[in-house]
């Protein structure tokens, strides 16, 4: 997930900005519009290169967790995680007034629960190596569990540089709150009978 910039009236309406939410009112506390941004932003991005990223990482994870599901319980699921995410980013930036967009949180969701159903399938990635470039295959452990890691230490740094009310940039808390919650919530979701693979 990324906050937003650009289009400011559209992404302050539908993006979600976590000190609006956070200063409820008593008049307007059952107002169920105020929710709407929580699943809206999952469907607001920066730009192309921000779509085209999230949905190359859907593609990779989406179609096996989504087979280890169903279609229904799979909708579900990743609007969960969405929804966690959004709350982690909350969580450490509750001041942040500006709008909370993007995908990628949820997308954080389905591979978390990747790692958990498929840790030794192998992921074809591309490695730098100063300029030239080769693929090579390592398991999904491997790569989400790196991915992860520079999450939590890139989310840590933001929170100790720029503090909880930090502006602008990339949502590190709402990845790492949809891969948890992805990796909990894969129990939940899974239809009985799916094992784990090794």
């Amino acid at each position: 997930m990324q906050l937003g910039h650009g289009n400011e009236s559209f992404l302050a309406e539908y993006g979600f900005v976590p000190a609006r939410y956070l200063a409820v009112q008593a008049e307007n506390f059952l107002n169920l519009s105020r929710f709407l941004p929580l699943l809206a932003s999952m469907f607001l991005h920066g730009g192309l290169i921000h779509l085209l990223s999230n949905m190359w990482m859907l593609w990779i994870f989406g179609d096996n967790v989504e087979d280890s599901m169903g279609h229904g319980r799979y909708l579900i699921f990743y609007l969960l995680c969405g929804v966690a995410s959004v709350l982690a980013q909350t969580w450490s930036a509750p001041d942040a007034t500006m709008p909370l967009i993007g995908a990628s949180g949820a997308i954080a969701g389905v591979m978390g629960a990747y790692i958990v159903s498929y840790p030794r399938a192998r992921i074809l990635t591309l490695v730098p190596l100063f300029i030239i470039f080769y693929t090579l295959e390592i398991p999904a452990y491997v790569f989400l569990g790196f991915w992860f890691a520079l999450q939590f230490v890139q989310g840590y740094v933001q929170l100790v540089n720029v503090g909880p009310a930090g502006q602008g940039g990339v949502a590190f808390w709402a990845h790492i709150g949809g891969f948890a919650a992805g990796i909990v919530l894969v129990f939940v979701f899974r239809r009985k009978g799916e094992s784990l693979k090794s």
